[in-house]
């Protein structure tokens, strides 16, 4: 049986030595990316993912590295241009539909941002971050109840997704249901995730008014 890696450098060396060996195997170059942007040695990463994709077109993946990089650096364009690479270049890319709808959430576009992230889930039905997501693009257009039921989607395939539990906190608070918001803010809380200052702050005086 072969002997994993220790760490990234034996990582590293090991695709190094298999894409030495086969420069035109995608995979290994793809494998060898991933490693050095473990290093954050990004521009070579940049180089063997898109010597990757040369050698295999389809594989979607590379697009989703080369999207977070951009995203690394700042560039939510570059990194939604990738994903949408990458969704033409496999069909029914689950992952890449999710993240074109998290850089639309970014962008403000919330209707595109929910196309996205519904094709998204019909391609996985237990992509839990794409209905997180999805709760954030229906909050944004007012949707309530769309927002809570997608949360309850995402903490029934995911109970301790933090979150998730905040953002439904976010959609209870609005409805006016300030008890289970204050249950759901005190849950994300206890899984470390740092609710917003404001929305604990009007929780709690709801609470006690």
């Amino acid at each position: 049986m072969e002997d994993k890696p220790k760490n990234v450098e034996e990582y590293i060396a090991k695709w190094q030595d298999a894409v030495n060996l086969n420069p035109g195997c995608g995979h290994s170059r793809f494998n060898l990316a991933v490693g050095l942007i473990g290093q954050r040695r990004f521009d070579e990463a940049i180089e063997q993912l898109q010597e990757a994709l040369e050698c295999s077109p389809s594989l979607a993946e590379a697009y989703v590295q080369l999207g977070a990089i951009a995203l690394q650096r700042g560039d939510l364009d570059g990194c939604l241009e990738y994903n949408r690479m990458g969704v033409k270049s496999k069909a029914g890319f689950a992952v890449g539909w999710g993240n074109i709808g998290f850089c639309l959430l970014q962008k403000g576009e919330a209707f595109e941002a929910e196309q996205a992230l519904r094709k998204a889930i019909s391609f996985n039905p237990n992509f839990v971050q794409a209905y997180t997501s999805l709760a954030s693009a229906y909050f944004m257009q007012g949707l309530l109840d769309e927002s809570i039921a997608a949360c309850e989607k995402a903490l029934t395939l995911e109970p301790g997704f933090a979150v998730a539990h905040a953002n439904l906190a976010l959609a209870l608070l609005q409805k006016g249901d300030v008890a289970r918001a204050a249950e759901h803010r005190d849950k994300a809380r206890e899984l470390g995730y740092e609710v917003p200052e404001g929305l604990s702050a009007e929780i709690d005086a709801k609470l006690k008014s």
